[in-house]
Parts: C-alpha cells; sequence; structure tokens
C-alpha cells in the first residue's frame, strides 16, 4: 500500500525555521513527482511546491519561492521541505502528495499532514 506520512510541523515565531519530512512507503520515491501542497485555517489547499521525478526539477508557488526549498533523499525514501523566513502567513495543515499511475488509472495520493503554526 502507498503511504505518505509527513512530521516536523510545530510552532515557529516569525522568521524561524522548520524543516518537514515525508517518508513514503510501497513506491520508490525517487521516481515519482513529489509535491508538498498545504492548507489554511478557512482556505482551500494551495500547491506549494513540487519536484519530479527522475531529473529533480523543482518548482515553487510564488510566495514561497528563495525562503522554501524542497528535496529529497532517495536512498531513505522521503520528500523534504525546508522552509526559512517563515511568516503568519504560512501557517497552515502541510501535506506531501504525489500521482502514481496504474495502469490506465492516475491515483492521487495524500499524506495525513503536519501542521506549521507561525505566531510570536
Amino acid at each position: 500500500d502507498v503511504q505518505l506520512q509527513a512530521s516536523g510541523g510545530g510552532l515557529v515565531p516569525p522568521g524561524g525555521s522548520l524543516r518537514l519530512s515525508c517518508a513514503a512507503s510501497g513506491f520508490t520515491l525517487g521516481n515519482a513527482d513529489m509535491s508538498w501542497a498545504r492548507q489554511a485555517p478557512r482556505k482551500g489547499p494551495e500547491w506549494v511546491s513540487a519536484i519530479s521525478g527522475g531529473v529533480h526539477g523543482t518548482v515553487y508557488l510564488d510566495s514561497v519561492k528563495g525562503r522554501f526549498t524542497i528535496s529529497r533523499d532517495n536512498a531513505k525514501n522521503t520528500l523534504y521541505l525546508q522552509m526559512n523566513s517563515l511568516n503568519p502567513e504560512d501557517t497552515a495543515m502541510y501535506y506531501c502528495t504525489t500521482k502514481l499511475r496504474s495502469g490506465s488509472t492516475l491515483y492521487d495520493y495524500w499524506g495525513q499532514g503536519t501542521l506549521v503554526t507561525v505566531s510570536s
């Protein structure tokens, strides 16, 4: 079974840093396109960053460019999101996500989320 287990969230003051981790199982993370998404209170989900399988190209939401870095450790089958210079607008539940194909069907997988709260 495919599982995505996010961790690393917490309470951090404005300007602080956190590193989120997402442990994957049931598939080879290095071959998959992986993303981080977030959902702030009373708002819809928002894509944050993605890293492609294989070549490992990365893309970011404009508001996090230069502050967040997505990466992966293929040996550990783990995805990361290093978040620096956090501000209150970054407060949200953060999810790691992927889409995996089985035959002709593309399945969308989301982890359980880890809460990031930026507050003084």
